[in-house]
């Protein structure tokens, strides 16, 4: 029997997103090819949202959605109560491959698109986020002189640094090796306590989604679905040997079908 899928944002929070009927085709080769159907959706302000599924299962499709990078087939997305209708510069997005500009130091990096800024209001920023990310001493620094789970600190720092209302991550630590990884995500989780940015992240690893997030929006193969939405009622740092961390966790590997790899 199929689960009914909670949509509405954590309750007691204001919502801050809410995407109402997406659905998004593709044509190739002159044959429409359906990505997403028929999603449904609500995130809270100050919010750590996880959507996870299948590789192809149209996860990343949706956050560029969100994020106005591409209109839906049919359907609509709303922030503040306002139709997204493209990009907006209060909204940054951290994509899979570095973003980061190898031709300018981590200062230039962070300073990128603070333009608008006394130099002195510019220079305490930059150095307000060196700081939260941990990269004290390489501010003049090369990104070609950076580790991998530096470079990405420094990218999550460049988007910080803009003041954006939300962040839209899409498996931004994937190419990283596993240490760096578990790494990034307490990073990632320390910055987002002290500066509670609305945050939607993409990925398929399901650990990753029930160590960072408060819910898991969990997808189904192509056509991507909402198959059902994850309370993480646990509060961080989360135990990962714990009871109810492990029954979470089994709970969405028997949500999208994998319960015999556990």
């Amino acid at each position: 029997m199929e689960s009914t899928v909670a949509i509405t944002a954590t309750p007691t929070v204001e919502t801050k997103l809410r995407a109402e009927h997406i659905s998004m085709s593709f044509t190739r080769d002159g044959e429409s090819m359906p990505v997403l159907e028929d999603i449904n959706l609500e995130v809270g302000n100050g919010e750590f949202l996880c959507l996870l599924g299948p590789s192809g299962c149209g996860k990343s499709t949706l956050l560029s959605i969100i994020a106005g990078f591409l209109s839906p087939t049919s359907g609509e997305v709303k922030i503040d109560g306002e139709i997204v209708r493209g990009p907006d510069p209060r909204r940054i997005f951290v994509f899979q491959e570095r973003g980061v500009f190898p031709w300018l130091t981590v200062e230039g990096n962070i300073g990128f698109g603070l333009f608008k800024l006394t130099r002195a209001e510019r220079d305490r920023r930059i150095a307000h986020y060196i700081k939260m990310v941990g990269l004290e001493g390489f501010g003049k620094s090369y990104p070609s002189e950076l580790s991998g789970g530096m470079k990405q600190r420094l990218e999550v720092a460049r988007a910080l640094a803009v003041n954006p209302d939300m962040l839209f991550l899409d498996e931004p630590f994937g190419a990283l090796d596993s240490i760096t990884r578990l790494i990034m995500r307490g990073e990632l989780l320390r910055i987002w306590e002290a500066e509670r940015k609305t945050i939607i992240f993409v990925t398929h690893d399901i650990d990753e989604a029930v160590q960072l997030a408060d819910r898991v929006a969990v997808m189904s193969a192509r056509p991507g679905r909402i198959q059902e939405i994850v309370n993480i009622d646990i509060p961080h740092p989360r135990d990962i040997n714990s009871a109810r961390y492990l029954e979470l966790r089994t709970g969405i590997f028997n949500q999208i079908g994998l319960a015999h790899h556990l």
